[in-house]
């Protein structure tokens, strides 16, 4: 039996850095119809409610329906670290990642940390994220199966390094692309999970790593490539250090096959020109951390690069200090600010949901209300506290009433989680 869910329903038919607000669909009277897992139709309620009147309905009342958030930059085995005092990048690996991520060589640890996550993220508004694991191949496990079992689609890939890490984080050039190999065949494509080929970031694999890795995507294009991009400044520095022969820090990825389609760059704050230039030919993609970039001291993002590049939204965590997207919302609000670079809540709304998709290549399978789309919705209350709710009751139009939860809302805000055509037990 197909859903009818019921109440304003936010959607795009553009891309609002390029478009303006008017790339943004609103019907304040809206139905979502959904059946099998996908998005059947969009509109007016009474046309969807006459038309099917055999639906189940779910009446959410002015609360907004969107699709669901997708955080396409994270590192669930950082979810009990999260909010850490006081690092900068690289002692904050030193002091509380690593550690850390040392004891997911206990699967069954992995797995009360992949499905503490993903009931926190969900429980956010979040229905996909793209995330890190550890150089254990069981992290990948616990992860992608924890994502399955929610019905969830997830990105996720066995994060490779071969030096500068503790020995019992470091595997080689081999058994990385041994073990990713592996991984990919067991779960790429696997209901609604894809692998993504994940060198943490060029300190911590030796050019061979970078090469073999550069390798294996060559094997298999269709999967993604995540890794981290200058970041700071001290971590630019080490990248030059490290790489003499290289013209720039992309260089190290670009020489060993690893920048084209499909490259998910983290962070890319402090870019040459060059680099900037090479992004946007290679049509690589890039995702700003507002929250992790504030949280670490690395930097302002230049939300300019939306214009030219697909640049997607995330909460890099436990790097970055919350696992809302409307959080990071807010910080991306906040640090455009500081860049003098005005961003309008619709642009805001877009990053955390098309613009994310884009950025992994998923447009066509999620992060917007369209019929074919899969079913991951999430059912927003506009008045969700009392401090909300005043400076609600004064709008006039649908973003005088959306930006005080984008600046303000937190988990009282999501009113409801679908994944995959189904209600979250869980959110």
């Amino acid at each position: 039996m197909a859903d009818l869910l019921l109440g304003q329903v936010l959607s795009f038919v553009g891309d609002p850095f390029v478009d303006g607000p008017a790339a943004a669909r609103h019907i304040a009277d809206g139905a979502v119809l959904v059946s099998a897992g996908k998005i059947v139709a969009v509109g007016e309620a009474a046309a969807l409610r006459a038309a099917h009147p055999q639906a189940r309905r779910h009446d959410y009342g002015r609360a907004l329906i969107s699709a669901g958030f997708i955080d396409a930059h994270a590192h669930y085995p950082q979810t009990a670290i999260i909010a850490s005092w006081g690092k900068r990048l690289i002692d904050w690996l030193n002091h509380y990642t690593f550690p850390e991520e040392m004891r997911f060589s206990d699967p069954a640890y992995a797995a009360k940390i992949a499905g503490r996550y993903l009931d926190l993220v969900t429980a956010q508004g979040t229905t996909t994220v793209a995330s890190y694991c550890t150089i254990h191949p069981g992290s990948v496990e616990a992860f992608f199966a924890a994502a399955r079992s929610r019905g969830m689609r997830a990105y996720a890939g066995k994060t490779c390094m071969d030096r500068n890490a503790p020995a019992g984080l470091c595997d080689t050039a081999q058994s990385a692309y041994d073990e990713s190999k592996a991984l990919i065949a067991k779960w790429h494509g696997t209901d609604r999970l894809s692998y993504v080929i994940t060198p943490r970031f060029s300190p911590t694999s030796t050019p061979g790593q970078l090469q073999a890795l550069g390798a294996l995507w060559a094997e298999y294009p269709d999967c993604l490539m995540q890794t981290h991009l200058c970041e700071q400044p001290d971590e630019i520095a080490w990248v030059h250090a490290l790489f003499p022969q290289a013209r720039d820090y992309l260089d190290t990825y670009e020489s060993t096959g690893l920048l084209r389609e499909g490259a998910v760059f983290g962070h890319a704050i402090h870019l040459t020109p060059r680099e900037r230039a090479r992004l946007i030919e290679a049509g690589a993609s890039l995702v700003h951390c507002p929250t992790s970039n504030t949280f670490i001291g690395s930097g302002l993002f230049d939300m300019g690069l939306a214009t030219q590049v697909r640049v997607g939204l995330a909460t890099d965590t436990g790097g970055g200090s919350s696992f809302s997207m409307l959080r990071t919302m807010a910080a991306a609000y906040e640090v455009a600010q500081l860049r003098h670079q005005s961003l309008h809540p619709a642009q805001l709304w877009w990053l955390a949901t098309v613009g994310s998709a884009r950025a992994l290549r998923a447009e066509s399978q999620i992060g917007n209300i369209a019929p074919g789309l899969e079913a991951d919705l999430v059912v927003v209350d506009l008045a969700s506290t009392p401090a909300i709710e005043q400076a609600t009751r004064r709008a006039e139009t649908l973003w005088q009433a959306l930006f005080p939860t984008i600046m303000m809302g937190d988990d009282r805000a999501i009113r409801s989680v679908w994944l995959g055509g189904k209600p979250s037990v869980r959110a």
